[in-house]
C-alpha cells in the first residue's frame, strides 16, 4: 500500500497579465476618477486579485505596452481595488510600486496632485513607493 498526496483541482486562471483585461481596467478609469469597482468589474475581473501581488519585474516590463497616462489609470485602478474589493490587497507588494516606479524611469514621476490622489483613495501605507 502506498501513501499519494491528492491535490484539488484549481479553476483558477493561471496567473498571468492579460492586456485586454488591462485595457478594461484603464477604460473604467477613463470615464470616472473613482469607481464603485464591485458594481462595475464583471465576476471574472473580481476574481483576478492575484494581478495587484505580481512580481515588480512582470510590471516593469508590462509598462513598457502603456503610455504615461494609461499606466496613471493602471496605477489608480489597483489603488482602488486594493481598497475597494476584498482579497485585492497588495501591501509592500501592491502593483502600484513598480507602475510608479515605470513613471520615475520615464521622467514623468506622479506628480502632487497624483500623490494626493493615492493619499485620499488607499489606505495602503507602502503606495507609491514600496517598503522604505
Amino acid at each position: 500500500m502506498t501513501i499519494g498526496a491528492w491535490t484539488p483541482p484549481s479553476d483558477k486562471k493561471p496567473a498571468k497579465i492579460e492586456r485586454e483585461q488591462l485595457q478594461r481596467f484603464i477604460d473604467l478609469l477613463e470615464s470616472n476618477q473613482a469607481p464603485a469597482l464591485a458594481d462595475l468589474l464583471a465576476q471574472e475581473d473580481q476574481q483576478s486579485d492575484f494581478l495587484v501581488r505580481l512580481p515588480g519585474k512582470e510590471w516593469l516590463q508590462e509598462a513598457d505596452n502603456w503610455s504615461d497616462g494609461e499606466i496613471w489609470h493602471l496605477i489608480q485602478f489597483f489603488a482602488l481595488a486594493e481598497a475597494q474589493l476584498p482579497s485585492w490587497e497588495g501591501g509592500a507588494e501592491s502593483a502600484v510600486i513598480p507602475l510608479a516606479k515605470s513613471l520615475r524611469r520615464r521622467k514623468s514621476p506622479l506628480n502632487k496632485e497624483q500623490l494626493m490622489w493615492l493619499k485620499q483613495n488607499s489606505e495602503n501605507r507602502f503606495l507609491p513607493y514600496g517598503p522604505l
